[in-house]
């Protein structure tokens, strides 16, 4: 994701103006050959990325807007670029994207048509796959696919159930995912889904654009976010030979146990893990609060329970990153 460094909704920024060069960016450099994500995958772990408003925060950016880092895709493209950097640096493997919570109709709220968003969702693949390209190594492109709550930026995609029937939901992100399908990324993550009716609703959503894609719930204990048993919430990607791993993201470290265990057993796919710190966000003071306990000592576990790509979500920076990955060079 990534889902937000500050809960969405919570500040409120001014549009960004869009210069005259926003849609050009130089042509990416010569990068490894990169195959499939599946068979990468049938060969053993891959380490995520970490959190990108985190790092864009580190690296000064103003995220107080309710496009949050999306925003940067217009108005300075090149700090998403660095902080994608940033993880390759640290080892990532796999980069996800800065479109989480990339939108028509928010974008459109910041006076940008569509064609200047659909360039905007482009740009998003492009910058993760040119810090990709600077590595010595393989590294795969994740487009995010945030859920249809961070476009609302009122935290509602922490709670799911909208109001909307699956298939609104489905006309809500098929615009998105075409274009996003379309700018060639390496998988098309589906992430911090917070309920099986939008988990419906994407997975019908991406059918027919040949790219394979992950499913990530958001979730709390053994339950998405909206209450549905994670057995029952896996289950719909089961047979679904698009997808090529499920999963659970912005969530403490201590729900991803269970859920590691649940994920492979429901569905005998890869498992892709990505909590959040651990850190509580304080909502009345606007501040994490509360002690960080992503432990990298532990993903051993999530590896042996069937986990294949894991990385961190909100407040889990480069330094968390590069141990994660000298650990997986250890075993």
């Amino acid at each position: 994701m990534s889902a937000p460094d500050t809960p969405p909704g919570t500040q409120h920024g001014t549009s960004p103006a869009v210069p005259p060069d926003a849609f050009d960016l130089p042509e990416v450099p010569g990068a490894l050959p990169v195959g499939p994500l599946a068979a990468a995958l049938a060969r053993g772990p891959l380490v995520l990325d970490g959190g990108l408003s985190n790092q864009l925060v580190a690296q000064g950016c103003d995220l107080s807007d309710e496009l949050w880092s999306a925003r940067l895709l217009a108005d300075d493209p090149a700090q998403i670029e660095a902080a994608h950097s940033a993880y390759v640096r640290a080892g990532a493997q796999v980069l996800i994207t800065a479109s989480y919570q990339a939108t028509f109709e928010g974008f459109a709220k910041r006076g940008l048509g569509r064609e200047e968003t659909a360039a905007l969702l482009r740009r998003s693949v492009e910058l993760a796959r040119r810090a990709a390209a600077r590595a010595e190594r393989e590294v795969w492109v994740a487009a995010s696919v945030g859920p249809y709550g961070a476009m609302l930026a009122d935290g509602s995609e922490y709670k799911g159930r909208y109001g909307l029937s699956v298939a609104e939901l489905e006309r809500f992100h098929r615009p998105r995912i075409e274009v996003l399908a379309g700018a060639g990324p390496d998988v098309l993550a589906l992430e911090t889904v917070p309920d099986m009716d939008e988990a419906r609703a994407l997975l019908r959503a991406v059918r027919g654009y040949g790219v394979p894609v992950w499913l990530s719930y958001s979730v709390e204990g053994e339950a998405t976010r909206a209450g549905q048993p994670l057995a029952e919430a896996f289950a719909v990607a089961a047979g679904n030979d698009q997808v090529i791993a499920v999963g659970v993201n912005c969530c403490a470290p201590g729900d991803v146990d269970r859920a590691v265990e649940i994920a492979a057993r429901v569905t005998g796919k890869p498992v892709v893990v990505y909590p959040n710190s651990g850190e509580g966000w304080d909502e009345r003071a606007r501040d994490w609060r509360g002690r960080a306990t992503f432990d990298p000592a532990r993903v051993a576990a999530w590896w042996a329970a069937g986990a294949r790509i894991v990385g961190g979500c909100c407040r889990v920076g480069p330094e968390r990153i590069a141990e994660l990955a000298e650990l997986l060079e250890n075993q």
